[in-house]
């Protein structure tokens, strides 16, 4: 089904360039693509694209009828076997609040994915997608890969998100869609070095700073779109609106055909053609009959949806739970913070359970107690941070996600010695 329809658009814009890989200087209109994957089969059950071959890796997949498991460069391949009937890819997901999974999709799961990115947010043609992020993960492989090969979305591979690198690259087209995450918007606004050509620009990966968006929208008149999705079903929201947001909770509102309600739990639950198949090789019941069950908590107001933590990332303060998003909401109305991330470790104080820890990006100098006193004014005094650890930034892990599991384990590590 898959490799039909890209044979389809190959067809439709032959002549027209196709892929651009900046680094090696190389270009690729639809049939010279078409045409140097037509020519291998491969004849394992499960290949692995990777890197700057993954396009051509992964239409080979699909023209030899067999499964892809897209990697990031030097990851190694799970072990998989006894796959699911009907299965065309495998995802892995970015772990970012836990041991990573693999996710099974059948090929008319990814192109219902495809189909509603490209209708919500509007992607043409005559915009090429320029590639800053990882085509591997879920984020760009959706929103790069998949539009490329089954909508004829151009696509501009950077050698590297670096600001004169994207400068450079940008000039290869007239205009162009900008896809990223919320470091690298900052990073190159920072550096000034926001090509003056996108036309649509949209984060997604990790929360988006209302300060950071008004900033941009102010210097360049560049609305930042904030997309919230989730590697089990891609889509899953968009803000779509042509101002900022004035709550940084907003995630926008339901993706074209996704459906979105609320659980018992107060967990999103989303429903769709895009929805992944199942967990594989053990199935769990948060992704099963065409449902993905999140553990985002959420509330959806006049068919917007805001973020109000995740369940698995509630603080447990003697018995009473705090979402760690709420502090550091409050932490960065602070003058002098920059970034924070907020989590909480296990204590040996069984009635206290958790204590909460704040790691803080500052401008100038600043101390604990200093910040202990602000919040005071601002929240109850059993949800403010025990522990805090200044940073000069907050690292975000290889897919641009900044992984609270990741800061936890480091501060724990450092903690024990380890």
């Amino acid at each position: 089904m898959l490799y039909e329809r890209w044979r389809e658009i190959a067809r439709q814009y032959r002549n027209e360039i196709a892929l651009h890989d900046v680094a090696s200087g190389e270009q690729w209109t639809f049939a010279q693509l078409a045409a140097a994957t037509e020519s291998d089969s491969l004849s394992e059950p499960i290949v692995f694209p990777q890197g700057r071959q993954l396009v051509f890796t992964l239409l080979r997949a699909w023209r030899s009828g067999r499964i892809a498991c897209p990697l990031e460069p030097g990851q190694t391949p799970p072990g998989l076997t006894g796959f699911p009937a009907s299965c065309a890819l495998f995802k892995i997901t970015s772990a970012t609040s836990g041991a990573a999974r693999v996710i099974a999709f059948t090929g008319e799961q990814l192109a219902a994915d495809a189909d509603n990115i490209v209708a919500t947010m509007g992607l043409r043609p005559e915009w090429p997608n320029l590639g800053t992020i990882s085509i591997a993960h879920s984020y760009g492989f959706s929103n790069l890969v998949l539009p490329l090969l089954l909508h004829g979305i151009p696509l501009i591979l950077v050698e590297a998100p670096l600001p004169e690198s994207v400068r450079r690259a940008a000039a290869m087209a007239k205009a162009i869609t900008l896809a990223a995450v919320p470091a690298l918007w900052r990073t190159w606004h920072e550096a000034n070095a926001i090509p003056q050509n996108v036309r649509l620009a949209i984060s997604a990966g990790a929360p988006l700073s209302l300060a950071l968006e008004q900033s941009i929208f102010s210097a360049h008149g560049l609305k930042i779109h904030n997309f919230y999705g989730s590697s089990e079903c891609g889509g899953l929201a968009y803000d779509a609106t042509e101002t900022p947001r004035a709550d940084a909770a907003c995630a926008g509102t339901a993706m074209k055909n996704v459906a979105l309600s609320i659980g018992e739990d107060n967990c999103l639950q989303v429903r769709g053609r895009a929805v992944g198949m199942t967990y594989w090789p053990e199935a769990n019941k948060s992704l099963s009959n065409g449902c993905f069950y999140t553990s985002d908590l959420v509330e959806i107001l006049d068919g917007c949806v805001y973020m109000r933590g995740r369940a698995g990332d509630q603080i447990n303060v003697a018995g009473r739970k705090v979402s760690p998003e709420s502090i550091e909401k409050v932490l960065l109305t602070h003058p002098a913070i920059r970034e924070c991330l907020v989590f909480g470790i296990p204590t040996a104080d069984v009635e206290r359970m958790e204590i909460i820890v704040a790691c803080v990006v500052a401008k100038s100098p600043l101390h604990g107690e200093t910040l202990k006193q602000y919040l005071l004014e601002k929240l109850p005094a059993w949800q403010i941070p025990r522990e805090w650890v200044f940073v000069k930034s907050l690292e975000v892990n290889q897919r641009g996600k900044l992984s609270r599991a990741e800061w936890r384990k480091k501060y724990l590590d450092r903690q024990s010695g380890a």
